[in-house]
């Protein structure tokens, strides 16, 4: 791969920049925003859904494996999603397909709200997976490939960060919305980001280097296969950088998606062990306030990695993300004993979990050329996901058998693992776009 982008030296992130760099910005960070709202409102109302389908209460063993059935299911549809618009991405383009995507995970987000039956409930789960998993691939490429390289970390940081705030606002919509209007409504609502498309299709074009690579592969100065995704095994740098990339994804897939997103049932169980239907108001709005909680150190931990990122490097960051988060998130599951423990150790979770995720959007678009850029960055991050597909499903058996604490203890475990993937990860700080 030849690098053609000199990075300069000591430049601050605004030095360069247009308006429009800032629409793109501004765009790309609605989309994901949007995107992890739609995600979290499912991570609130998924028990209560579930609940009322089966007619069963929320503890109720039944009941917990269908929420880690639909969340297995969702989180194949990411997979799937990705790998399809990845490939898509490179060859229609970023802004198009963040579209298509966006109008996919907004649509069947309001359609969950008319599920009938658990099985429904699970199949739109799967297409809103789908169109989650290509929003990202794309977005990140177009943000990459937009922004120089000197604000090209920061830029990436911010559009992760965004996604706590995303995650927050969803958090507010259930506190209003969960214990009166109830989950159907909740899910309607968010439909809502589908009215994002006509601000991308009105104002954000296609990146120059996805524009001038498409021009190269047209006139066959540049080769590229029907099947893009076996161009990322064909060389034995990009086969290192795409294990790696993997790997590492399905490291905080698992945590995230496989252990942190059962907090609210983690604060329910605390808050109203007997399931006391007197008391469900008052659980369903502290336990709002503690999933807001719990996003808004994300986006603390987001905007960290990117700042340990520029100084020291993305693998040290990478260490320093998988060390806290083996010590941190089953302490979490353990110590929290109440709402005001709970609004302690879920900001730190999110903290240091989301440090990772703000490191996926930073590095993986720099290790794959423009050519693969969406392609393989859709491939890591979703990859992983059929890797990790199983977590959520475990993890419910797991707390129906053991009990949350000792699953969240159990599946911890993925993150030690996770260091022992650093020595093989490229530094790519200071280095420009492979082109």
């Amino acid at each position: 791969m030849i690098h053609t982008e000199a990075v300069p030296a000591q430049r601050k992130f605004t030095d360069g920049l247009t308006p429009y760099h800032y629409v793109v910005l501004l765009v790309a960070c609605l989309g994901w925003a949007f995107d992890t709202m739609d995600q979290w409102l499912y991570v609130q109302a998924k028990t209560p859904a579930i609940s009322e389908l089966l007619k069963l209460g929320p503890t109720d063993p039944l009941t917990k494996e269908w929420v880690g059935t639909a969340q297995m299911w969702m989180m194949i549809g990411w997979a799937t999603g990705g790998l399809f618009f990845g490939m898509v991405g490179d060859r229609l383009g970023r802004t198009r397909t963040m579209g298509l995507t966006i109008l996919i995970y907004a649509g069947c987000t309001g359609l969950c709200g008319l599920a009938r039956t658990p099985l429904e409930f699970t199949i739109l789960r799967f297409m809103t997976g789908l169109g989650i998993g290509g929003e990202f691939a794309a977005g990140a490429s177009l943000v990459a490939e937009t922004f120089p390289a000197h604000s090209r970390a920061t830029a990436l940081g911010i559009v992760q960060a965004l996604s706590a705030v995303g995650n927050i606002g969803a958090g507010m919509i259930w506190y209003v919305m969960g214990a009166t209007a109830g989950w159907r409504w909740v899910f309607a609502v968010g439909a809502l980001p589908a009215l994002l498309l006509f601000v991308i299709f009105l104002f954000i074009r296609e990146p120059e280097a996805w524009v001038e690579s498409r021009q190269r592969i047209r006139e066959g100065k540049e080769k590229r296969s029907k099947v893009p995704v076996l161009d990322l095994f064909r060389e034995p740098i990009l086969r290192h950088h795409t294990f790696v990339g993997v790997g590492l994804a399905a490291v905080g897939v698992i945590g995230f998606w496989g252990i942190s997103t059962w907090s609210a049932e983690l604060i329910r169980g605390v808050l109203n062990p007997q399931n006391l239907p007197e008391l469900a108001k008052e659980v369903e709005q502290k336990m709002s306030i503690c999933m807001m909680a719990q996003n808004a150190g994300g986006f603390f931990g987001v905007l960290a990695f990117s700042w340990l990122a520029q100084f020291s490097g993305r693998r040290i960051s990478f260490v320093v993300g998988l060390a806290g988060s083996a010590i941190v998130v089953p302490a979490t599951f353990y110590l929290t004993k109440s709402f005001a423990t709970a609004l302690i150790f879920f900001p730190m979770m999110g903290f240091i979990l989301l440090m990772l995720f703000g490191g996926y959007a930073i590095y993986f678009p720099e290790m794959f050329p423009t050519r693969l850029r969406a392609t393989g960055t859709g491939f890591c991050y979703n990859v992983a996901r059929y890797v990790s597909a199983f977590a959520p499903y475990l993890f419910g058996r797991l707390s129906a058998n053991y009990g949350i604490q000792m699953a969240a203890l159990l599946v911890s475990a993925v993150f030690v693992l996770g260091l022992f993937i650093m020595p093989f990860a490229p530094e790519t700080k200071d280095k420009p776009l492979p082109e």
